[in-house]
């Protein structure tokens, strides 16, 4: 008897209705339930094509809240999060720790150090122009 078993059993979803689990169907039957009462509320006033183009953007996010998944996380989630991140995030600002004082010392000590190293590499050109 043989037994097939999913290799990634993580991804395993169980499916209810028409290979869609029961998640899917259920923003399924959501999305198709607003997009059609809008169509049909709105076909009278402003014909099918309108109303239609009026509806997509109510019955999308439905759908995809049901289909959509972006590591890990559903569709409201994600767009959620990217909200936050938009809107709601504060810059970050860098704030030293060292006083102008401190960074004085620190710009001196390196020309200090500048100085010196000219000095060491003109002494090493003279010595080595007297030798030839």
């Amino acid at each position: 008897m043989v037994i097939e078993i999913n290799k990634d059993i993580d991804r395993y979803k169980e499916s209810v209705v028409m290979g869609l689990t029961a998640k899917q169907l259920i923003f399924s039957v959501a999305s198709v339930a607003a997009g059609g009462g809008i169509v049909l509320l709105l076909y009278r006033y402003i014909g099918l094509t309108p109303s239609v183009y009026v509806a997509i953007p109510v019955a999308a996010p439905i759908a995809l809240g049901g289909f959509y998944s972006f590591n890990g996380m559903g569709f409201y989630e994600y767009m959620g999060r990217k909200m936050r991140m938009l809107f709601a995030n504060r810059p970050l600002a860098y704030v030293s720790t060292e006083g102008e004082e401190a960074i004085r010392e620190i710009r001196m000590e390196e020309e200090a150090g500048k100085k010196t190293d000219k000095k060491k590499d003109s002494g090493k050109k003279k010595t080595s122009k007297t030798k030839h």
